[in-house]
């Protein structure tokens, strides 16, 4: 047992394998660093470098080469895009169409509602009851116009509503100008004459037809409002300069009542200030009833039609045609006797 235990490298007489001729040469002629490498290491441990290799200088760019095209690959994100664009235009269209469909069945409920109450009554304009002349109208913006239209027809109700106030007022300015001037009957004359006579022409002649063009969606009627309408702002401007003798307070009358009486020259400029307001609020709505009658789809030639369907449409030119007819008829048959 302790012959196991014993070194048998302790025994002088044995060799040392390590001492062999053979084994110290290849030592001797092996790589320099050789000696500090440990094979029990960490095997990702780099390699010991040779002396030599310390003199070549150490790369400077450590990523791969990559080969770059010569073309531009193509926009892959603009047809995202463009399908981005093409699903917000279909949920818009989409909202338009429930929108639309709100306001109808809103309205279908509405016209239900006045069947049931015994039809539509006229509301406008609101008299009292007690008086024997009625409403001639029936006026009714939230049922009878659709949504994307009632703010422009507001404005243009408020706009006639303006215009009168400031013909009632301009009665005033005339009468005040009548009292510093006693050669100023004609005008106080005229401006009652211009308030009878433009509040109901100018609520029935473009106002009205303004107001059905935007409720049935009638190009006959648009042309109807235009024409009519440029007109009343030719009056507007000739209001607005105000020419003396005309029944106007407009600026030069007021620079001419301002030289006789300088409180009259300020009611009558504050006039003319009104009636300038009015023209150039006139001049805008044009301008955007004019744009939306062109997002409606309107034409003069559906205007024709319009307009030739309504006539033969009437009772009385059918009767007048038949009664014509039936006249030319007559007279031909009794030519042909004699």
């Amino acid at each position: 047992m302790s012959d196991f235990d014993s070194n048998p490298f302790a025994d002088p007489d044995m060799s040392n394998p390590f001492q062999d001729p053979s084994v110290t040469q290849v030592t001797r002629s092996a790589p320099p660093g050789l000696e500090e490498y440990n094979p029990f290491t960490d095997g990702r441990a780099a390699a010991p470098v040779p002396p030599t290799a310390s003199k070549v200088p150490p790369a400077t760019n450590t990523q791969p080469a990559i080969m770059k095209p010569t073309e531009e690959p193509p926009a892959y994100t603009q047809h995202a895009q463009d399908q981005a664009l093409a699903q917000a235009e279909l949920l818009r269209r989409q909202e338009e169409l429930e929108r639309k469909a709100a306001e109808l069945d809103r309205r279908e409920r509405e016209m239900q509602s006045l069947n049931q109450q015994g039809g539509r009554k006229n509301n406008w304009p609101p008299l009292p009851e007690q008086l024997p002349v009625g409403p001639c109208f029936y006026h009714d913006i939230a049922i009878d116009i659709p949504v994307e239209f009632q703010k422009t027809v507001k404005i243009m109700y408020y706009l006639w509503m303006f215009h009168t106030g400031t013909l009632f007022v301009n009665v005033f300015g005339c009468l005040a100008w009548f009292c510093v001037d006693a050669a100023r009957g004609v005008d106080f004359g005229l401006a009652i004459l211009w308030f009878m006579l433009f509040t109901p022409c100018s609520f029935v002649c473009w106002y009205r037809p303004l107001y059905a063009a935007f409720r049935s969606d009638s190009s006959f009627r648009f042309f109807v409002f235009f024409f009519v309408y440029i007109c009343q702002f030719g009056v507007h401007v000739l209001q607005t300069i105000g020419i003396t003798g005309w029944g106007n307070c407009g600026w030069i009358s007021a620079l001419t009542g301002l030289n006789t009486s300088v409180p009259v020259g300020i009611i009558m400029l504050l006039i003319a200030a009104l009636f300038t307001a009015s023209a150039v609020i006139s001049l805008i709505m044009f301008k955007k009833v004019h744009g939306l009658y062109r997002t409606t789809g309107a034409s003069f030639e559906k205007a024709q039609q319009e307009f030739a369907t309504g006539v033969m449409a009437n009772k009385t030119v059918q009767t007048a045609a038949a009664n014509a007819a039936s006249g030319a008829a007559r007279t031909a048959f009794k030519g042909e006797q004699i």
